[in-house]
């Protein structure tokens, strides 16, 4: 092997190296691991703390989002435990946000992702974004443009309800939508 392969090889097994570690440990639960042990990888990885740092070309919170809209409310998306896909049964309310949004063009949305107390923080943050995203992309699908949608994700920073069991941990596993308009 000449010296530039072997250089390139061996930089190429650091960088596959220290992927794969931060990835391993990134996604254990209080316990070791979710009972399940999937994220669902929709999307790509998502940042370890997504809220540490506002960017706009993938859809993350900015600061100036405009007005808070106030005269339109929608249900949240509920979430299954330990899950990042959007169920069926969950389609008609991200539907009701894209006709919303459709029929109103100054509107802007933020998805807020947010999940149960179980699990570390750092998990925790990882799922509420990519349920978040998730919500992101199939409003996309939709029709509305990516512009208008931005995700952050609290984890499991801002429960619904602060119970310890599964009626809590439900309502809790949730996609949040707030609008703005400029």
């Amino acid at each position: 092997m000449t010296g530039k392969l072997r250089k390139l090889v061996c930089v190429g097994t650091v960088c596959a190296l220290a992927i794969l570690s931060t990835g391993c440990g990134m996604f254990k639960g209080k316990n070791g691991g979710h009972e399940n042990g999937d994220v669902e990888y929709l999307l790509g990885p998502a940042e370890l703390h997504p809220g540490d740092m506002p960017m706009t070309e993938h859809g993350r919170m900015d600061d100036d989002m405009g007005v808070r809209v106030t005269d339109a409310q929608f249900d949240n998306v509920q979430f299954e435990y330990d899950k990042s896909h959007v169920r069926d049964s969950e389609m008609r309310k991200i539907e009701a946000v894209a006709s919303y949004l459709m029929a109103n063009p100054r509107a802007r949305l933020v998805i807020d992702g947010h999940c149960d107390e179980r699990g570390s923080r750092e998990y925790n943050m990882a799922l509420g974004e990519y349920r978040a995203q998730a919500v992101r992309a199939n409003l996309i699908r939709l029709g509305v443009s990516p512009t208008r949608i931005q995700t952050r994700s609290y984890g499991s920073e801002q429960p619904l309800d602060p119970g310890h069991n599964e009626a809590a941990w439900r309502v809790n596993r949730r996609a949040e939508f707030l609008l703005y308009r400029d």
